[in-house]
């Protein structure tokens, strides 16, 4: 005679498998990118980037991680229209990533809008207010680290080194990872502001900036798709070497 498992059985094996699921879907780390239309992406995408990024889960606008395609800023909290989100930093940075770190499960969230001053993502500002709001989906202890490309707004602000180590300092509270790592990156040319981003690590610990040397625009401003993967590739680098082997 074939024996049946009792109901209640079946239903503990059946949560069980649906919990291991569950947890295969959910990063081991997350990354935030924030800043202006250059982390939004503006470089036109080519054939073969909507395909999924391996290794890397996207937040979506409901909390839930599904696959990482381009464009990463597509459910960003108070971007431009959709059309508008390319390719970003966040490509080169997930490749980067998973190149170097093959066997974890990476998350992005990705919260840019173009066109944005430092200033308004200040404590009380809705960018800001809304990237937190996004965060309430991810236990903060799983957050990695942040890169944050902005600047192009503030180019000639004497006061943003200021302004930015702020900004690290108050996303670190708020999150409550008093040594959370931070990534910034120089904009295209030579403007005041770049002198100021270099020295953020000597200002802020657990922070590093990346150069924009030798990357193209396309249109004066907006780095090309070639580009932003270089970019992308030195946040990734940057990033690991804060990260050191906590991230093994």
């Amino acid at each position: 005679m074939t024996l049946r498992p009792p109901a209640i059985l079946l239903s503990v094996a059946l949560l069980a498998m649906a919990a291991v699921a569950s947890n295969a879907a959910e990063p081991e780390m997350v990354f935030v990118l924030i800043g202006q239309s250059n982390m939004a992406g503006r470089a036109p995408l080519a054939e073969g980037d909507e395909e999924p990024l391996p290794g890397m889960l996207l937040l979506d606008a409901d909390g839930k991680w599904e696959a990482a395609r381009n464009p990463l800023n597509r459910y960003a909290s108070n971007r431009k229209t959709l059309s508008m989100q390319r390719i970003s930093p966040g490509d080169g940075f997930a490749r980067e990533l998973h190149r170097q770190l093959p066997d974890k499960r990476i998350g992005l969230v990705s919260n840019a809008r173009g066109g944005t001053s430092i200033e308004e993502w200040g404590r009380d500002q809705p960018l800001y207010v809304n990237t937190l709001k996004r965060l309430e989906a991810v236990p903060h202890d799983k957050i990695a680290g942040v890169i944050w490309h902005q600047g192009e707004a503030n180019a000639n602000d004497p006061m943003y080194l200021d302004k930015l180590a702020e900004l690290v300092g108050r996303l670190r509270a708020d999150l409550k990872r008093p040594e959370l790592p931070f990534v910034a990156g120089q904009v295209f040319g030579d403007r005041p502001v770049n002198a100021l981003i270099a020295k953020l690590p000597e200002r802020v610990e657990h922070t590093a900036y990346v150069s924009a040397d030798g990357l193209k625009v396309f249109d004066g401003v907006h780095f090309d798709r070639d580009s932003q993967q270089t970019l992308g590739k030195r946040y990734a680098e940057a990033m690991l070497k804060l990260l050191g082997p906590k991230q093994d």
